[in-house]
């Protein structure tokens, strides 16, 4: 088997893969492609569209020596049975187009979240383990590792899983990165002289426990997923240690030099919107990137986020004893992220 690892980051525009495209392009040891497009300078892209299942198939020729896949798509659908199946053919495409190069894969790394728990559904009973049961679908985490595992036992590669939560990073124009909607939202309010106060309930800021996990320590974890001889073939939760918004709040507030009052349970999703002109105004004031407002954040992932009132934890247990021990710290993430935001002049 070739010593030479070359790796295919797909969804790299995304919060997982834009940081993971960074890490593999500052090590020697990879080799990196992007599918479909990244911010990265020097790193070559492939870009296709994985809905067309043809299209993949030709486009990956081009990709015919990589050995390593991480795959960060995803398209979100209104609806979970959509949803399911266009996510599922997506992961398919790739597959039959690698297969079809004849790509010496040596093992692919695919990402999921914490709604293969079900959290998406309500309440459901913490911490989150690894092996704990399904839920009735239709859930495409399911479907899409059904197909790896299946795939991977015809066709003679290994696979890895990770399962991340509420990811924080620097990457802008991305619905799912809650730095961005906590800095955008908190840079408008600041803008108007007013504190910062959560958007949540009461109970979601002070009692329950929700848990975070950086981009950056997620693509050193996938470095290690993508290559440790214990994480071949197996199913790994990724996230920092549990924390209450109460906490993080007040570190963002330090951060951006604002006061903190109590929580105003809003609909971010309602409400937001509403500023554009607002955020057209201080983005031109503050020399900011030209980000259209209705792309910029996900204020509904936001709302989601802000008013779980249960505990959403998942056990780290397992990738400790597998040999992934490299600390966290939640504080200094979303710091970092929002001081990262202000330097690619996202956010004032």
């Amino acid at each position: 088997m070739s010593s030479k690892k070359v790796a295919l980051v797909v969804g790299a525009s995304g919060i997982i893969g834009n940081a993971l495209v960074e890490r593999l392009a500052a090590s020697p040891d990879w080799d990196v492609r992007a599918l479909r497009q990244t911010g990265v300078p020097g790193v070559a892209t492939i870009d296709v569209d994985l809905h067309d299942a043809a299209a993949t198939v030709a486009a990956l020729r081009g990709a015919d020596d990589s050995t390593h896949v991480f795959y960060a798509a995803f398209a979100p659908q209104l609806d979970l049975a959509v949803e399911e199946s266009v996510n599922l053919a997506m992961l398919r495409h790739l597959l039959d187009g690698l297969k079809a190069a004849g790509a010496p894969l040596q093992r692919i790394v695919l990402y999921q979240g914490a709604k293969v728990y079900g959290v998406h559904l309500g309440r459901v009973q913490a911490p989150f383990y690894e092996d704990d049961p399904r839920h009735l679908g239709p859930n495409f985490y399911y479907a899409q590792e059904d197909l790896l595992r299946a795939r991977a036992e015809r066709d003679g590669f290994d696979w890895s899983i990770l399962r991340p939560d509420v990811v924080v990073g620097s990457a802008a124009g991305k619905p799912m990165n809650i730095a961005v909607v906590i800095g955008v939202f908190a840079a408008l309010s600041k803008a108007r002289g007013v504190p910062l106060r959560f958007p949540g309930t009461l109970r979601a800021y002070r009692e329950v426990l929700a848990q975070a996990t950086d981009a950056g320590w997620l693509a050193q974890a996938s470095l290690w997923a993508a290559l440790a001889p214990a994480s071949r073939n197996e199913v790994f939760n990724i996230v920092g240690e549990p924390f209450r918004w109460e906490r993080i709040w007040q570190h963002v507030a330090d951060a951006l030099g604002m006061a903190v009052a109590p929580p105003q349970p809003m609909s971010l999703a309602r409400q937001m919107p509403s500023q554009a002109a607002r955020w057209a105004e201080l983005a031109a004031r503050s020399g900011l990137r030209p980000l259209p407002f209705e792309r910029i954040v996900g204020w509904d992932f936001g709302d989601f986020i802000f008013n779980s009132e249960f505990d959403v934890i998942s056990d780290m247990g397992k990738i400790r004893r597998a040999g992934f021990v490299e600390p966290s710290d939640n504080e200094q993430w979303f710091r970092t992220a929002l001081a990262e935001l202000q330097r690619k002049k996202v956010i004032p």
